[in-house]
């Protein structure tokens, strides 16, 4: 057990909070001596002794422990913030960091293959926020700026901050947020500590893919100890995850209503019937090294690795309808929609897809404290990190043989999935060879994608202690970090080595379950040996792909002055602090020219800026009478635009046909793109209530001075070389669409949360309780002038969640359910590139029990967990904007697990 000193431990979470080594609040005339050098010793000495009383986290265990330690944290803050603590994520773990900041106040995520991966705050997407991982920026594996949070193991995080408001010592803050993941500090634990965790899970849809597995297992291992008479720690962590994935999905080509035989009502263009199995392995290492070298000076060391392969095999049929030759009969609609027919002359597209990934990230950190004079502290940080992406993006096609035709019939109710009933067994591979059954001029085709993006960071910050007067201390500092990241695509069409190809019986394997809608399978056979022995491939080179390829760099200094408020408005404490920064950005974009098409020729082509934004803040905390307290902050706020955004990339042609012929267009990237500005008011009024109890209401606004929207407009395109061949006549003005900063706009919204123990109703509910938060967000901005407003993206409406809990005795339970409307989020698309879509509300329901053993037990040390992702197997689905009809579903199935955990 580790024993905290309670009259430190508010200064120590507020110290944690805003990464200070010294307190903020204002001392007495008579406890101040004066700051000569021969006072040196006795203030380090007193530093020494307030840091070794300083801890990051409770380190106590147990659901209402964990609430308690999140409680006081964010009430002891001077902002706006949401906390996660240690036992929040290691005592019942979720399977990621995402899962437990998606229960926070005003925060939500969005299911990636059914995992909580990225999170927006306040309604808006991971693009308007940062991640920091214990004060530093973070670079990520994906193509922007977003950190999918998936890569990062919840055993080896030991509590996450969120920030909502701004704060002038705060580097790296994003407008709707920031982020902080913080790692253990191994000197703040009086004891050696070693934790051994293994779990095992299953998925409940079973084996949808015959070679894939359901059942999965989490491992985890942590040593923390001290050394030297507890001047030297040290923290090590390891973390395994082998997370068996399933999906059964359904998706639409869209709803076309000029189909012969619909009578005017929206059909299916077409339609794919999936089967996914998903292997994710993801290995975490996590090593923490902290020194107190003197009473004048410590140091800490950190490092973070981790490495994650996916293996994502969909197995499906994509059948053409209305969008191709078929002909539709005995149609049958309602409420203007076709809800069963038969589609005659179908021949469908079997195919075996495998989407391969190998995603590394790394970061260290070497954090320097310094004790100067008793009112004098510096700190000096240094850190890197890398992230890599590799990706393989496999399609396979097989069908009929040439000539040969189905029939189709299906029905839909407009909710789930659909069913299909078709006239030939499409799992016969005397039926079915591998071709090109869609006429689409390849047998197949693979994407590439890379990811390389690396940051470089140095810090150097000083603070001075105030004696007297409002303000306790000032502190200042610069930041400098330059940035790189690169993408590239490359791609190819397959080959079949012959014309269409019987599949050799030695590499077909039992066909993929495609029941849910009624299919009885689809031919599924061994992909890479058959992609070995039968493809050849050829390089796809166009206009499309080079506009892929990109390199943005960015170099940001960040300066910042501020001072901390510790004072009396006649009888009511007030703290906070007033700031400013100023961010310097640097930022140049290499990428290419392609003019006609003639991507074998593109032409190199950069671009850059350099600006400068002042981004002042000010936070105040008045502490009211009865538990009551009051904040208030006002700043400005900036989110940098997004990476690919950026891009130096044009696609230039000369329509050469057609009533637009002669005319020049030009799309591509914008690497002269200015941040998102906004200015934010945020108002919040905090009840609190024995230890675990609160009541909070919040609002916020946020006025948006910038932002970043599609324009067209005009060039000069006279000095264009005409292409060969071509004689009409030229414009010499031609029409560009590319990303600008546009203004005017708002986000605002209420938020409320309820923390109550049930104990304080009656002693017979010890152990029960309930904590809960409801959000209402909503935004306006315009994208052309005078047109109407739009919601930014990421932005859901509402957001709740709650959760109902017990604890006494050594057993523990909580189940928890979050929900969120619908929002407009980007997936995967076609090309490998961000695709926006308007997916649907959901509501997910989790649960999870436990038992720990007694002191007095000989299993002293080891909890006993049950948990149950994803109770109801609530689906994930996507909507058309135009019809609101279903553009796609899915279902991943209940996730089990049961496992152990020992400490000692």
């Amino acid at each position: 057990m580790v024993y905290l000193k309670r009259n430190m431990l508010s200064v120590a979470l507020v110290s944690a909070i805003m990464a200070m080594s010294v307190p903020a609040r204002a001392q007495d005339a008579s406890d101040t001596p004066d700051s000569s050098a021969a006072d040196v010793d006795a203030a380090a000495s007193k530093a020494e002794e307030e840091k070794s009383n300083t801890l990051e986290t409770v380190k106590v265990s147990g659901i209402r422990a964990g609430i308690e330690s999140a409680i006081e944290v964010k009430r002891d803050s001077d902002k706006i913030v949401e906390v996660i603590s240690a036992e929040d994520l290691g005592k019942l773990p979720d399977v990621s960091i995402a899962d437990s900041l998606a229960r926070l106040t005003g925060l939500a995520a969005q299911r990636v293959a059914g995992r909580a991966s990225t999170v927006s705050i306040r309604g808006l997407s991971g693009d308007f926020g940062t991640t920091l991982m214990n004060g530093r920026e973070q670079v990520s594996v994906g193509d922007n700026r977003t950190v999918e949070f998936d890569q990062f193991p919840s055993e080896l995080i030991n509590q996450v901050v969120v920030y909502k408001t701004p704060d002038a010592s705060l580097v790296g803050q994003g407008l709707s947020g920031t982020i902080d993941l913080r790692t253990i500090r191994p000197l703040s634990f009086q004891e050696r500590v070693v934790s051994l965790n293994a779990r095992g899970e299953k998925n409940s849809l079973g084996k949808v893919n015959s070679d894939s597995d359901d059942i999965g297992s989490r491992v985890s291992a942590f040593y923390v100890d001290q050394f030297m008479d507890d001047k030297l720690g040290i923290a090590l962590g390891y973390a395994r995850l082998d997370s068996p994935g399933q999906a059964q999905r359904w998706e639409s080509w869209g709803y076309p209503s000029d189909v012969g035989g619909a009578n005017g009502n929206y059909v299916l263009g077409g339609a794919k019937v999936q089967g996914t199995s998903t292997s994710n392995v993801r290995q975490g290492l996590m090593g923490v090294l902290e020194f107190n070298a003197s009473d004048r000076y410590s140091t800490m060391l950190d490092v973070y690795y981790s490495k994650f392969d996916k293996a994502e095999t969909t197995r499906f049929m994509e059948t053409p309808l209305g969008w191709s030759g078929a002909s539709l009969q005995n149609a049958n609609a309602q409420n203007g929609v076709i809800t069963s027919g038969t589609f005659t002359n179908v021949r469908p597209v079997l195919r075996n897809d495998l989407n391969e990934g190998n995603d590394k990230l790394f970061a260290i950190g070497w954090n320097n404290k310094f004790t100067l004079s008793y009112d004098w502290t510096a700190e000096i940080d240094v850190s890197h990190s890398k992230a890599d992406r590799d990706e393989s993006i496999l399609e396979m096609y097989a069908g009929t043989r040439a000539g040969v035709t189905d029939t189709v019939d299906f029905q839909w109710d407009r909710t789930g999935f659909p069913t299909f009933d078709y006239g030939l067994d499409y799992t016969d591979p005397n039926v079915i060879v591998l071709t090109d059954p869609g006429g689409w001029g390849q047998d197949g085709y693979i994407k590439t994608p890379q990811i390389k993006d690396q940051l470089t960071s140095f810090r150097a910050s000083a603070e001075r202690a105030f004696s007297g007067g409002a303000f306790s201390s000032m502190e200042f500092g610069v930041n400098y970090s330059d940035r790189e990241k690169q993408r590239s695509v490359p791609e190819a069409f397959l080959d079949l080595i012959n014309d269409e190809t019987t599949v050799p019986g030695n590499f077909l394997i039992a066909p993929v379950d495609l029941g849910f809608a009624g299919v009885p399978g689809s031919l599924s056979y061994q992909i890479n040996p058959v992609l070995a022995q039968f493809y050849n491939f050829r390089d796809n080179i166009n206009a499309d792909i080079v506009n892929k390829q990109w390199k943005i760099n960015e170099k940001v200094t960040t300066g910042y002055v501020q001072f901390n408020l510790s004072t009396d408005l006649g009888s009511i404490p007030v703290r906070g602090n007033i700031g400013v920064q100023a961010v310097s950005v640097d930022q140049t974009s290499d990428g290419f020219e392609v003019l006609q098409g003639d991507a074998a020729n593109a032409v190199p082509f950069s671009g850059g800026d350099t600006y400068t934004d002042y981004l002042p803040s000010l936070n105040l905390a008045f502490e009211l009478p009865a538990d009551n307290t009051l904040r208030f902050s006002l700043g400005r706020q900036a989110a940098r635009p997004r990476l690919d955004q950026l891009r130096a990339n044009n696609n230039t042609s000369l329509t050469l046909d057609g009533q637009n012929a002669g005319l020049w267009t030009r799309d591509g990237g914008n690497p002269e793109l200015k941040p998102w500005i906004a200015n934010a008011l945020d108002l919040s009024w905090e009840h609190y209530f024995g230890k675990r109890g609160y009541f909070s209401a919040a609002y916020f606004y946020k006025d948006l001075k910038t932002y970043v929207k599609p324009e067209q407009g005009t060039f000069d395109a006279s000095s264009l070389p005409v292409p060969d061949g071509y004689d009409g006549e030229v414009l010499p003005v031609g029409y560009y669409t590319r990303p600008v900063n546009g203004n005017g706009g708002m986000i605002s919204g209420i938020e409320f949360a309820l923390s109550i123990p049930f104990d304080m109703f009656s002693p017979r509910l010890e152990g029960f309780g309930l904590v809960a938060n409801y959000s209402n967000t909503r935004s306006a901005i315009k994208l052309i002038e005078d047109g109407p407003n739009i919601s930014v993206p990421g932005l859901s409406r509402v957001v709740r969640n709650v959760s109902l809990y017990y604890e006494n005795y050594g057993f523990q339970a909580r189940i928890s359910q979050r929900s969120r409307s619908n929002f407009l989020g980007e997936v995967q698309g076609f090309g490998a590139d961000r695709a926006p879509r308007l997916i649907d509300g959901d509501s997910v329901l989790d649960f999870q029990t436990g038992y720990t053993f007694s002191d007095d037990s000989a299993l002293h040390g080891m909890t006993i967990l049950f948990q149950i992702n994803n109770l109801t197997n609530e689906p994930y689905r996507e909507i058309f904007p135009d019809s609101l009809l279903t553009q796609r579903t899915e279902k991943y199935g209940r996730q089990y697990l049961l496992g152990v955990t020992y400490k000692f």
